[in-house]
């Protein structure tokens, strides 16, 4: 689903082993022949699979069976089950692991919360921000799409999305509505989408923006602001933002937004994961 290149796979293989097994070698069981399976648990939405498979064969060892990331399963089932060396089945055994219970915390999670919002608005997605650890946003990304959320917003590059901070610098909002026309201009190929308090919605909604965020509004206030946002432009995008969590996501959801921007996901505790090991 997202591209992970072998050297980044590499990379994580050679943090956890700079250089040697320092226990397989003192032990001498580094050539031995074995069978190591991956399971979780607790019941859980899978993911990383693919990833682990592929970092099972950058260390020697072959795969005899695996799920795929998306698939549910319940507790003390396999996730996936790779047969090698000793040397290389304990090479890959902590990075595979670390792996999987992060990811498939966060997918868990997301898919939870996407299961609550489709059960009361199925055309409301819920959508990912790049709120999210440095270096990880590949990862955490095919992890929210594998829960069946979507990303937000990958990075400054991807869209025009306008905050207050960035309004300052053009003299405040009323300036930057003042300037709208000529922002568009320049915005010819992305939608432009700002992020608004209630009042300056109705205002944006007017001037004919693409999309309006609306951040830290309460549900019980959002809900009549959407419809009466909509009766000013039918089709102007609404994404609820600040605050989207598990507990409150159908609630918003509900109010008929098109989507709900969250970083809840990424703060899913890893799973309680582990393997089975033996010599064959």
């Amino acid at each position: 689903m997202i591209r992970i290149s072998d050297a980044r796979l590499d990379y994580f293989l050679a943090e956890d082993v700079p250089y040697i097994d320092l226990t397989s070698e003192v032990l001498g069981i580094g050539d031995e022949p074995g069978r190591m399976e991956y399971f979780s648990r607790e019941a859980c939405v899978v993911a990383g699979v693919e990833e682990v498979a592929r970092l099972a064969g950058l260390c020697g060892c072959a795969v005899e069976s695996a799920r795929k990331s998306g698939e549910r399963i319940i507790p003390d089932e396999p996730i996936i089950s790779v047969n090698g060396t000793a040397a290389d089945l304990h090479r890959l055994w902590k990075v595979g692991l670390n792996l999987l219970d992060h990811l498939s915390a966060v997918a868990t999670k997301t898919r939870a919360m996407v299961d609550s919002v489709h059960e009361v608005n199925p055309s409301c997605e819920v959508l990912t921000t790049r709120k999210s650890m440095p270096g990880c946003k590949d990862l955490l990304t095919e992890a929210v799409m594998v829960g069946g959320a979507f990303p937000h917003r990958l990075g400054l590059s991807e869209t025009v999305l306008v905050f207050d901070h960035h309004m300052k610098f053009m003299g405040g909002f009323d300036a930057f509505v003042r300037q709208l026309p000529e922002v568009r201009c320049r915005c010819i190929e992305k939608k432009l989408f700002v992020e608004a308090s209630p009042d300056q919605a109705r205002i944006l909604a007017q001037a004919g923006v693409d999309g309006i965020q609306l951040d830290k509004v309460s549900a019980d206030e959002l809900g009549p602001l959407v419809s009466e946002l909509r009766e000013i432009d039918p089709h102007v995008t609404l994404i609820a933002a600040g605050g989207v969590n598990p507990s409150n996501a159908a609630a918003y959801a509900a109010t008929g937004v098109d989507g709900l921007a969250t970083t809840a996901p990424f703060t899913a505790k890893p799973l309680d994961m582990s393997v089975r090991m033996q010599a064959c």
